[in-house]
């Protein structure tokens, strides 16, 4: 089986479930991420429930193309493991391209893998609307467009663990900029509470 993360309408900026844009929440004493390139501050991308634990995506969109947002070290993107407890919406800069232009519920559905293949081109002709809402996957095996980049945990310096892989998004409002029909790839190590993002195309 393959759990798909579907697009599911618009949802409350600050909303608890599963979520492209809107505001991160955030423990206290968070400093909002900015490009180690531009120096700007990075667009939130994702809200990721895993059990007791919430992954926020991060890529900076300052300059499109010119900061390495696609690397998982590079600097242009952030992805943080945050104790699912007590968290609260952050304080949004006043300048940078910080938000996405809607926010988008993602509900899940577990389906037999070969009636959605991992990697979907949603930009072809002929797509249907509902291979269209079809955001991505949770779990099982990335698929990769340009072969395995999985990332080495900056504590450990272990492999990390391939959590969640997300389309760019169903219109242009709530897109993410994975390059045109890329995918981007989250990663975690619980033991060093890392996480970790990148994205091809």
């Amino acid at each position: 089986m393959t759990t798909l993360m579907i697009h599911d309408g618009a949802a409350d900026p600050h909303a608890t479930g599963l979520r492209t844009g809107g505001v991160p929440l955030v423990p206290g004493g968070f400093d909002w991420p900015h490009c180690r390139a531009c120096g700007g501050a990075m667009q939130f991308l994702l809200h990721l429930p895993l059990g007791p634990d919430v992954v926020s995506v991060f890529l900076c969109q300052n300059a499109p193309g010119m900061c390495d947002d696609w690397d998982a070290t590079g600097g242009g993107n952030r992805a943080y493991l945050f104790d699912g407890a007590a968290l609260a919406p952050a304080a949004v800069p006043e300048r940078g391209e910080t938000l996405l232009g809607a926010v988008s519920a993602l509900r899940t559905e577990d389906v037999a893998a070969e009636d959605f293949p991992a990697a979907l081109d949603l930009w072809s002709d002929g797509v249907d609307e509902a291979t269209l809402r079809v955001q991505g996957q949770l779990g099982g095996a990335p698929a990769w467009l340009q072969g395995d980049e999985t990332p080495s945990c900056p504590g450990c310096g272990e492999p990390m663990a391939f959590v969640a892989q997300l389309e760019e998004g169903f219109d242009f409002a709530t897109s993410a900029n994975f390059g045109g029909g890329g995918i981007g790839y989250v990663f975690t190590c619980r033991a060093c509470r890392a996480a970790a993002f990148l994205w091809q195309s």
